[in-house]
């Protein structure tokens, strides 16, 4: 088994109030089947998520996004030591290793994992995968040095004209240690809640999936019964819209500009 960077995205998983309608969605979105005996859902046979049942209706209906880790709890002490907190402490899930929430310190909740018999992911950046995530945050500060404390994550301040966006842009690419600036290694990315968004919106972790077509993604998604949050727009990475699920679960595609994908 394969040994992923500490702090690289690993897994993700989303726990809806109604499964079968929520394998219905995506199976038609993004072509997924899934597994009989696994809360896990498949692209071509291979895993690239998972859809699980809410069990506690407190919970918000969300995507969460797992960072990879070789010992959850050195991690979580961390984590607390520079400023977040644990959600939920590590706790075993037989094959699937040992789990936990944590949230940095402006409130953007994500998890961590510790592989157990079986690694994640067995395919991103494909059509139907995982391809980025983006923490939003109002404390951009205090999160740029939470994670580079925590993770060693690598943040690039990105070119606001190379964006083609106004001069107050913020955003940070960030990408594993040991890796180097421009080397296609970059994961995800810290934005900042601008005075665009509703001011009630928390600190957040939003996932991005690949997808052959944006407008066509947006297109199902209402047709499946969710929404647009952001319609489609043109970056200089592809097209990306920011969708609801049909129960409200937030997440985003991108499609990759014509032939890169």
């Amino acid at each position: 088994m394969a040994v992923r960077t500490e702090g690289t995205p690993c897994w993700v998983d989303a726990q809806l109030p109604d499964l079968k309608a929520g394998k219905r969605f995506y199976g038609e979105l993004f072509g997924w089947t899934f597994d009989p005996d696994r809360d896990e859902a498949l692209l071509d046979g291979r895993r690239v998520a998972g859809l699980l049942p809410k069990r506690d209706g407190r919970m918000p209906t969300t995507w969460t996004v797992y960072l990879a880790t070789e010992n959850a709890g050195t991690l979580a002490a961390r984590i607390k030591a520079a400023g977040g907190q644990m959600v939920m402490e590590p706790y075993p899930v037989g094959p699937f290793g040992v789990l936990a929430l944590a949230a940095d310190p402006g409130g953007a909740v994500f998890g961590l994992r510790q592989s157990g018999d079986d690694d994640g992911f067995e395919t991103i950046n494909e059509p139907g995968s995982f391809c980025w995530m983006e923490v939003y945050t109002r404390r951009p500060d205090a999160v740029d040095t939470f994670y580079a404390t925590v993770f060693g994550y690598l943040g690039r301040q990105a070119d606001a004209d190379e964006e083609g966006r106004d001069a107050g842009f913020d955003y940070r690419v960030w990408s594993p240690p040991g890796s180097r600036t421009g080397d296609d290694s970059a994961f995800g990315g810290r934005a900042v809640i601008s005075d665009d968004f509703p001011a009630e919106m928390p600190g957040h972790v939003l996932v991005y999936f690949a997808v052959p077509d944006c407008d066509e993604a947006c297109e199902t998604t209402v047709r499946l019964g969710g929404r647009v949050a952001t319609p489609a727009f043109d970056t200089p990475h592809g097209r990306i819209a920011v969708l609801h699920d049909n129960q409200g679960a937030r997440f985003a595609v991108l499609s990759e500009p014509s032939g890169t994908m």
